[in-house]
């Protein structure tokens, strides 16, 4: 490959993953016309979400360019797109503890290690949204999606499971807990609405 991925991400699980391409970018070779969100207004500035998905996908295209042989766009897979999130482990920059690693399961280890540093699951779970998205708004089918396909699915999901008991840390999402509302009929005597008194009997 001639082009550099260059990391955010870290053990803080930063899940923006910045790409930079040497020779000059190119977008996917493929049959698809570019209109996405690109066709909107152009008096704004694209928000930090949207150049990045930009940058990525001009990596993927440029993997795809540089892919032994050269692969196009709607030949790609999602075993394809597997390769591509392999291949970005080699840049990654968080520890990923083995099993026969003795901080593995520590999330804060006391001293350093020869494990591997990988790609955290985070930036590769938001690489693969911006990259779905990216695909649609090229004019690809949502149904053709390759960034959608149950293997890659799969594999995040097993990522974030071997991670998860590596590191010591649970990505699991802590649900908010909604109010309980009691019942109208339950409503104590201070919780009613004040009413005016009636007037007094003078008869």
């Amino acid at each position: 490959m001639d082009f550099i991925v260059e990391i955010e991400s870290s053990n803080s699980d930063n899940t923006s993953i910045n790409t930079a391409t040497t020779p000059t970018t190119t977008t996917p070779n493929n049959n698809y016309s570019n209109t996405g969100s690109s066709s909107g207004s152009t008096s704004t500035t694209p928000s930090r979400y949207e150049n990045q998905k930009r940058r990525d996908w001009n990596t993927f295209g440029q993997y795809l360019k540089n892919h032994r042989p050269p692969l196009s766009l709607p030949r790609c897979s999602g075993a394809h797109v597997l390769e591509f999130l392999r291949y970005l482990d080699q840049f990654g920059k968080t520890k990923i503890h083995t099993p026969i690693c003795p901080f593995y399961g520590h999330p804060n280890p006391p001293a350093p290690c020869p494990c591997p540093l990988k790609q955290a699951w985070g930036s590769l779970d938001a690489l693969i949204g911006r990259l779905r998205a990216a695909f649609e708004e090229n004019g690809g089918k949502p149904e053709a999606n390759p960034f959608g396909a149950r293997a890659v699915r799969l594999y995040l999901r097993e990522v974030r499971d071997l991670q998860s008991k590596a590191r010591g840390i649970s990505y699991e999402k802590k649900k908010r807990k909604r109010p309980q509302q009691q019942p109208s009929s339950q409503l104590s005597q201070s919780q009613l609405p004040d009413f005016p008194s009636p007037p007094p009997n003078t008869a």
